[in-house]
Parts: C-alpha cells; structure tokens; sequence
C-alpha cells in the first residue's frame, strides 16, 4: 500500500446535540437505532429524553486512568505500572438557562419543578439542600454529532455517545450577567453500568443509505 499523508474525512468538526433520558440507561434499555433516520430524531420522538438545546463549546469527554507503581531497588524508575482505578468525566455547558436545564445540571428529582410558567403563580425550582442518605439522582446521555466518512455523506454520517449512568457533582453557576449570556457550566461524572461494567459507548453509524 503506498504511503499516505493522512485522511482528512476523519476529521470532526462541529458540535452534539445532547439529550439526557430520565432514568439511568443499559446496553438493553437504549434505544435501537433506525435506519431510516438519524439518531437525534429517534431520541426526540421519546418521551423519556430531554433535549437540552443549545450548548456552549460542545462537550467534552475525559478519560482518568490511575496507575500504581512497583519500585525496584536495582532501577532508579519504577519497573512497573498496573492499573489501580478510573474516572471518567463529561463537561459540557448548557446555553438555554431554563428551569428545566438547571434541574439537570444540578442533578435534582423532578420532583423538585413545579407550576406553570404561563400561570400567575409561575414555574418554581426548589433549591432544597436534600437530606442525610439521600441517593443522588443519575441520569443516561447521550450526545449525537458528526462522524467520520466520505464528505458527500456528511449529511448522514454521526458519532453517538453514550453514557449509562451520569452524575452532576461539580459546582454548578447561575448568574445574570449585563455582557454575558446566563448558562450553566455542568461537569457529569460517569459510573460504570452494573451487568456489563461499561461506562457506555460511542458509535459511527450512517443512516439514510441504501
């Protein structure tokens, strides 16, 4: 095979629409894919995924691997490495300051949202500092955004990332700024699902193609 320098179809450029379902996701409970259509307007016919709009600076996937050391007297370095633990975080920022998003990114129940804002008693979060044991709440994601593949495709080529159990647990900003727009900055922790011990998956799929 002759050299190549690289291949620039496998260059992303561009941001995921992200949605986050109600409930903690599994390998069996994730939604199929439909070959028909893209992944995005699957999750928005159901019920159980909210699509939160609008983000700032896309999201952001990072992988913390924790290695122990083995010291040897005969070697000033360490001999050996083995892995002794792993975090994995999500960091994305929601754009659309609504009610509804600063329940997600503050990991509260839903519960804790009620009214109507159209009503002259108005839409109320409860800012509640919960109780001793109460269990956090954790939520599915999923992003979907542009994948790799031919460019005349691109249209129908995306990358799906999937998260099974996520958990807002970073400082969480809400401000009403005169030069800057309000959103909220959320960093989610990702835990592993319990039967298989994935964190989740990222798929390159296209749709559409005969």
């Amino acid at each position: 095979m002759p050299y190549s320098r690289g291949t620039s179809n496998n260059i992303i450029v561009g941001a995921a629409a992200l949605f986050i379902a109600d409930t903690t996701l599994t390998p069996g409970t994730l939604e199929s894919f439909d070959a028909s259509e893209s992944f995005k307007d699957t999750l928005t016919d159901e019920a159980d995924y909210t699509n939160i709009g609008y983000t700032m600076n896309g999201l952001e996937l990072q992988f913390q691997p924790d290695f122990g050391e083995v010291q040897v007297d005969q070697i000033l370095d360490v001999a050996k490495l083995y892995k002794q633990g792993m975090q994995v975080n999500l960091a994305t920022a929601f754009a659309e300051a609504t009610l509804e998003n600063l329940l997600l990114a503050l990991a509260f129940s839903d519960t804790q949202l009620t009214g109507n804002k159209a009503a002259s008693t108005g839409r109320t979060l409860n800012l509640s500092a919960g109780e001793l044991g109460e269990c956090p709440v954790e939520r599915g994601i999923v992003a979907v955004g542009p994948g790799t593949g031919d460019c005349d495709n691109s249209d129908s080529v995306e990358r799906v990332y999937t998260a099974y159990r996520a958990l807002s647990i970073e400082n969480v900003t809400v401000s009403a700024k005169r030069d800057e727009a309000s959103m909220f900055e959320v960093s989610f922790r990702l835990l592993p699902e319990d039967a298989s011990g994935s964190y989740g998956k990222i798929v390159d799929r296209t749709w559409g193609q005969s």
